[in-house]
């Protein structure tokens, strides 16, 4: 779905659509992974094992996307009716990175396991192409998430940021975002590199039908 949502970034005009265009789960996990390759990557890496993996397991329902000039240049995923935009079941995992090495992964990768709450949409991530970062092209992404929540009938959405990511925090808290509770990690940090995860939250005002 195509929305008017346009801006112009001053290298073109930027559009906002639902979903991940079909051919483009690979540039879509390229630009996942350069956004949380740094958190993922003691999950999923090598780089080129982790972009395919990435991109072979990806819910492009659960995506709205940016493109400038049919490219895309942004997305934002999110978690809806149990399904989140990143998947790979236990299985797919070991079966790409091996059954001992593949058991590590799995512990890691349910760190980041996020669940909704009734009422809640919660995001899986925001990812914009860096030469267009500071354009605006995330706060587009932002309200096409929260019409998406209005739309499923969510109150709330809800995110985490991490304490290495001041930037995207300060993206959140423009677009209506207040910060809630925040669980320190040092173990973490020297394993993924950051020590505290905050929990963030927008009230939505819903509408129409929700998902089944």
């Amino acid at each position: 779905m195509t929305r008017d949502a346009t801006r112009d970034t001053g290298t073109g005009t930027v559009t906002v659509r639902r979903g991940v265009p079909a051919g483009a789960e690979r540039r879509a996990a390229e630009l996942y992974w350069d956004a949380f390759g740094r958190k993922l990557g003691p999950a999923l890496n090598p780089p080129d094992k982790a972009v395919p993996f990435i991109a072979a397991h990806l819910n492009a329902d659960r995506a709205v996307c940016a493109l400038l000039d049919g490219q895309l240049v942004g997305l934002a995923g999110y978690q809806l009716a149990g399904r989140a935009l990143t998947g790979g079941s236990a299985r797919a995992v070991l079966r790409a990175y091996g059954h001992v090495r593949g058991l590590h992964r799995l512990l890691l990768l349910a760190l980041f396991e996020r669940h909704p709450s009734p009422g809640q949409l919660v995001m899986d991530g925001i990812a914009v192409d860096p030469a267009l970062r500071g354009r605006g092209v995330g706060s587009l992404l932002l309200e096409e998430v929260a019409a998406v929540a209005a739309e499923q009938r969510c109150g709330e959405i809800r995110l985490d940021v991490i304490d290495t990511n001041p930037r995207a925090r300060a993206l959140y808290e423009r677009r209506g975002f207040t910060a809630g509770r925040t669980e320190h990690t040092p173990y973490l940090r020297g394993l993924l590199g950051f020590g505290a995860v905050t929990t963030m939250h927008r009230a939505v005002a819903t509408s129409g039908a929700g998902e089944r």
